[in-house]
C-alpha cells in the first residue's frame, strides 16, 4: 500500500512537469488532466484509509484485542475477519454506523 501511495505521488509530479511544457488554451487536455488528478487523489485517499485500518488491526494484535469490535467489544465473527482482516466493527455495529451516516 505504501508503494502504491508513493507511486501516486510520483505520477502527480510527472503531470505537473508535462503541464508546464504544454501550450495554454488546450481545455480538453486540461480537463483530462484534472479528471486524472481527481481519480489519483480519490485512489490515494482510499489507500491511506485502508492502510490506517491495517495499522489499527496490527495495533490491536499487539494489545491482544484483535477480533473484538471497537464499538460493542463483542467478538467479530471469524468469517468476517477472514474476508476483511482489518475489520474493527462487528456486522451489527457496522450496519448501525452506516445508517447513522445517511
Amino acid at each position: 500500500m505504501l508503494a502504491e501511495i508513493e507511486q501516486l505521488g510520483v505520477d502527480s509530479q510527472s503531470t505537473d512537469v508535462r503541464r508546464e511544457g504544454s501550450p495554454f488554451g488546450k481545455r480538453e487536455e486540461e480537463a483530462t488532466e484534472s479528471l486524472e488528478l481527481e481519480k489519483r487523489l480519490a485512489l490515494e485517499k482510499q489507500l491511506k484509509e485502508q492502510l490506517a485500518a491495517v495499522e489499527h488491526a496490527l495495533h490491536k494484535m499487539d494489545e491482544g484485542t484483535y477480533g473484538l469490535c471497537d464499538s460493542c467489544g463483542k467478538p467479530i465473527p471469524p468469517d468476517r475477519l477472514e474476508v476483511l482482516p482489518q475489520a474493527s466493527l462487528c456486522v451489527e455495529c457496522k450496519a448501525k454506523n452506516a445508517k447513522g451516516r445517511v
